[in-house]
This record gives structure tokens, C-alpha cells and sequence, in this order.
């Protein structure tokens, strides 16, 4: 299907008005009003892009203000921002390669932070056997906050059956949940305080919940220090100045726009009838039904949700998405028909 404007709450196709349940736009951002004034005030004083490196002796405030906004809103020691997810994420991955002796990586790790020669963390239901043998090594944990097909967070405490002569850093990447999980959207980092990890990293896109296109990487000031020196970093232009800004500037919209897309979670959860056949909870955004026949159930109802084949699993994708827009009518009509539908 093609669209010729942002998928809202409502789209057009073919002349005809969907109520639209997908993407990635949680917090609503992309048309709302004042947070798109704020950018267009930003792009007038910081241009529509600027190519240059960031090492380069003209240094922009704009990503001084929008790294000090994201370090004390992920409750991190520093932040560094980056043209996207994926290269936040890449340069993470190269930084530590040569300093980690194996990586492991949890089930449905994102691309992102997916290393060559990384190990399964799980064998069946069961710790990877050299995580737990003698021998002293640095290694490396990757994983999604919250995987596909999931509605939760990652529960990391298994990390704490892993012998203590194992050097831990553990790579989290948070592109769906930073803006949704935690005190005021915050995401989960600032809450994962195991005691075997020696450092923790978090990478995440900036353009789900927080509406503009870019990636961040936060942790200590050390790692943040070594990314901002690293050849890839040096050698790539930076996050649109206009939008590393508006972060700052949208402070007060983001902590709105959180509480609105609660309120909705809960009317939601007031609402939906219980079943195992609906994966939701009422912190979460997303919500997975397992019923035959929904995608043509919904289409007749003019209803769109996500779904496509997704990389890390061999069944489609196939979700309902909550944002801050949704209108109470909306919410209404969505569950109407799953009530109506799962048994």
C-alpha cells in the first residue's frame, strides 16, 4: 500500500479513510503541531543538514544542548548522538570488538548490534556452557530491551549466574523503549544494576518514539569519550543539528506526549477482555493477537496494522500500535473487534 502523507492515526488509500495502527511513531510526534514548530524554528537556525564532522574545529551547540537533554532523560553518565540506530549501534560493535574475547547475544537481537562470530546466549533453555566454564575472558552481551514479539522487558537477571571471572559489558539496544518504558520514558538502562556487569552501553534509534531521525549511544563518560574519538565517528558527519536540538527544546512535549499514550495503555487494559490469544500489557505499546482471520476482519473494518516478514523470525510481523494520537473512539473500535473476535 501506498500512501502520499504520514500514516496518522487516519490515513488515505485509494480515496478511502483508514484508522491506522502501525509504525513506530509512539509518542505521536511527527504531526504534532508545536513539536513540529519547534523543528522548523531549529532548521531555521541550524540549516536542513551539516555534513561536517563533528571533530571539525567549528563546534555547534545545538549537540552539546540536545547530548546534556538525553543524558539527564536516559539518567547516563554521557550520551553521544549519531546520524541513525544502525550506525549507533555499528560503531559499538567495532569500538568493542577488539577489546571483547566472545560476544553473546540473546534470542532476536537486533541487526544493529549483531557481531560476527557473537555465540547464542541460550542453548535450548539453557545458559551457553562457556559462559559458565574457567576460563577468564571479556565478553560481550547483546540484546533488544524489549524483543519482537514481545511485550515485556528482557529480564537480565540470568547475567547473575555467570561466574565472576567473566569481564561482562552488556550492549542493550533500546529503539522500543526509550520514550515508552521507565519514569517519564526513560527507557530500562538507568534500572540494570547487576553487580557482575563492568559496563553497560546503551545504543537506540531516536526516530520511534522520539520522532526524528537519529541514533544515541549512552554510558559512562570514559566509553562516551572513546566513541566521540573513534575513526568511524570522526570520519561521519553528525545528526542533523535541527533535530539534535528540537530534543532539548521538546523536553516538556515528550514528558506530555508519555503521559498521553499511558493514559491510552490504560483505557486499553480497562477495556480488552483477557485471553491468551491477545499479547498486550498495559505498559506497552504493542499488541500481538493470535486470531485467525484478524488481518481480513480488520481490513473490512478499515483498520490497518503492521505487519511484514521480519529478519529474526520465520513468521510475519504482525502488531497492533498504540501511539499518544489515538482518540478514545479509536481505542474503542480496535477493541470492539478483538473482544469480539479471540474466542
Amino acid at each position: 500500500m501506498k500512501v502520499s502523507q504520514f500514516p496518522n492515526r487516519i490515513i488515505e488509500i485509494d480515496n478511502e479513510e483508514y484508522l491506522y495502527f502501525g509504525g513506530t511513531a509512539y509518542l505521536g510526534l511527527p504531526t504534532h503541531p508545536e513539536f513540529q514548530k519547534l523543528l522548523i524554528k531549529n532548521i531555521l537556525q541550524w540549516g536542513t543538514a551539516y555534513g561536517s564532522s563533528r571533530s571539525a574545529n567549528i563546534q555547534l551547540t545545538a549537540y552539546e544542548k540536545g547530548e546534556r537533554f538525553l543524558a539527564n532523560y536516559i539518567k547516563a553518565a554521557a550520551t553521544l548522538t549519531l546520524s541513525s540506530g544502525m550506525l549507533a549501534g555499528k560503531l559499538v560493535i567495532e569500538a568493542l570488538t577488539p577489546e571483547t574475547d566472545c560476544f553473546f547475544h540473546f534470542p532476536d537481537t537486533h541487526t544493529a548490534i549483531k557481531a560476527q562470530n557473537s555465540l547464542p546466549f541460550f542453548i535450548g533453555e539453557k545458559l551457553n556452557p562457556r559462559l559458565l566454564d574457567n576460563t577468564t575472558k571479556k565478553i560481550t552481551i547483546l540484546t533488544d530491551s524489549v524483543p519482537s514479539f514481545h511485550i515485556k522487558p528482557i529480564d537480565l537477571t540470568i547475567i547473575n549466574s555467570i561466574p565472576y571471572n567473566k569481564e561482562i559489558t552488556l550492549v542493550i539496544d533500546e529503539s522500543h523503549s526509550l520514550g515508552i518504558l521507565g519514569m517519564n520514558g526513560c527507557g530500562i538502562f538507568s534500572t540494570i544494576n547487576l553487580p557482575n556487569i563492568k559496563r553497560k552501553i546503551m545504543v537506540s534509534s531516536l526516530g520511534k518514539a522520539f520522532g526524528l531521525t537519529g541514533g544515541v549511544i549512552a554510558s559512562d563518560s570514559e566509553f562516551i569519550n572513546q566513541m566521540a574519538t573513534h575513526d568511524t565517528f570522526v570520519s561521519s558527519a553528525g545528526m542533523n543539528a535541527a533535530f539534535v536540538q528540537t530534543m532539548a527544546d521538546a523536553d516538556n512535549i515528550y514528558l506530555q506526549q508519555h503521559q498521553k499514550l499511558k493514559d491510552n495503555l490504560q483505557y486499553i487494559d480497562v477495556n480488552l477482555i483477557k485471553n491468551k490469544a491477545i499479547h498486550f500489557d498495559s505498559n506497552y505499546p504493542l499488541i500481538y493477537p493470535e486470531i485467525e482471520g484478524l488481518n481480513e476482519i480488520f481490513t473490512a473494518n478499515k483498520i490497518i496494522v503492521t505487519n511484514f516478514k521480519y529478519p529474526t523470525d520465520s513468521k510475519n510481523l504482525n502488531r497492533i500500535v498504540i501511539t499518544a494520537n489515538h482518540q478514545k473512539e479509536d481505542l474503542d473500535t480496535i477493541i470492539h473487534i478483538l473482544n469480539q473476535n479471540q474466542f
